[in-house]
């Protein structure tokens, strides 16, 4: 039977439409010695007027983070007593494992549940996630999803979490072999980046955060990315004026985007702030995760950066330009797995797949970010494998023999 679907309805009454405008405020604070007992930002933050204090806070830490700050959870047991009056620590602290394997176990989404129907947290308590970005995605669905939402602080501990994934609105956990399938948009109450933090990080994780500022620079700030050339090797020695103006312009250009960009909770499929990303989380799967997010992020970049100089959209001084600042910075941009099943689209170690899983993850056609010039992304829809095989190619040529092989 074929249903005319423009059929006339049945009933007699209209249609009732309704709109309803959301307006969501969050600040993006930047600070040193956030649990430094004369530093009280995290308590005016939690400090809202008109309401009864003090405040629950539920805590949870990144276990990497102990590591290399070992008195942090007697910092924060003597933040609480300081601040008493403001807030007061629900639970003891919850460590949660650091890294992308916090998002491949459930049974942490429960734990952090538990806890909060034991204590009785209620929409107007708070959980203050404090670690890298792969904790504050799995700490803020856990509380996007109690109580449909419970007031999330985020303090990001890492590059990346301060100038991309910890200012953001998404969160999420990986479900069924992909990154992020399941997730909320649920913009943070606060977020509290202390610089302090970055000192202590390891190279691999101070390198990673610089690639989500690579990202945003290419396809919106050509003077950005000027600076992030220029810089390079002072960000490769860790100069710390430098990263942190690299945080702040990064967080700058991620929170205009997802304010101005007309579609905050992409709804559409366009995700322009995911240039690079859909090869990157794909190889993040197919090397079990011993890629770090950056780091893949960074081989994304140069992969579609080097499709762009192909497909004729991206000169070839632009294109030496990107790679080489890449390199500058210390990235590797290529690894084995890219080249692995590529001529068995539906293997599930094909590269490619992630292009559909992309697609799926947005919904609606295919759209991809590629690069017309410094500062100029520009989207597509359709793809050749063919250039892609040949860009890997390239990037394992160039990774081995260096650019001086693609030089004029």
């Amino acid at each position: 039977m074929i249903i005319n679907i423009k059929e006339k309805t049945k009933s007699n009454l209209q249609p009732i439409q309704q709109a309803v405008p959301v307006t969501f405020n969050y600040s993006v604070q930047f600070t040193k010695g956030l649990f430094e007992l004369d530093n009280p930002l995290l308590a005016q933050t939690i400090a809202v007027d008109g309401e009864t204090n003090p405040k629950q806070v539920l805590v949870v830490v990144d276990a990497g983070l102990l590591q290399y700050q070992g008195k942090l959870l007697e910092k924060l047991l003597a933040y609480a007593e300081r601040y008493q009056d403001v807030f007061k620590l629900a639970f003891e602290p919850l460590v949660v494992p650091g890294g992308e394997e916090v998002k491949n176990e459930p049974k942490l989404i429960e734990q952090i549940h538990e806890v909060i129907d034991t204590v009785g947290l209620c929409r107007h308590s708070y959980v203050l996630g404090i670690g890298g970005g792969a904790v504050l995605d799995m700490v803020g669905y856990a509380a996007a999803t109690a109580h449909r939402g419970i007031r999330l602080i985020r303090v990001p501990t890492t590059v990346l979490a301060q100038n991309d994934s910890g200012v953001g609105v998404k969160n999420g956990i990986n479900a069924f072999g992909k990154k992020n399938f399941l997730g909320t948009f649920a913009p943070p109450y606060a977020v509290l980046n202390d610089i302090d933090f970055l000192t202590t990080l390891d190279d691999r994780d101070w390198r990673s955060g610089i690639a989500e500022a690579v990202k945003v620079a290419l396809i919106k700030d050509a003077n950005f990315f000027e600076f992030i050339t220029t810089n390079a090797k002072a960000l490769a020695r860790r100069d710390m004026d430098s990263m942190q103006h690299l945080i702040y312009r990064c967080a700058q250009l991620h929170l205009n985007h997802i304010a101005n960009s007309g579609d905050p909770f992409e709804k559409g499929s366009s995700r322009p702030l995911d240039f690079g990303h859909w090869a990157a989380h794909k190889l993040e799967q197919l090397t079990n995760y011993d890629l770090r997010h950056g780091e893949a992020v960074a081989i994304g970049i140069a992969l579609d950066t080097t499709y762009s100089y192909i497909a004729g959209m991206l000169s070839r001084s632009d294109w030496q330009q990107v790679l080489e600042t890449l390199k500058t910075l210390g990235f590797t941009l290529y690894v084995p797995q890219m080249a692995e099943q590529l001529h068995q689209l539906e293997h599930p170690e094909c590269l490619f797949r992630g292009l559909n899983e992309f697609r799926e993850h947005l919904g609606g056609e295919l759209t991809l970010m590629l690069l017309q010039g410094i500062g100029q992304g520009i989207e597509v829809h359709q793809v050749d494998m063919s250039v892609y095989k040949q860009a890997i190619v390239m990037l394992r040529d160039v990774e081995v023999g260096s650019l001086r092989n693609y030089s004029n």
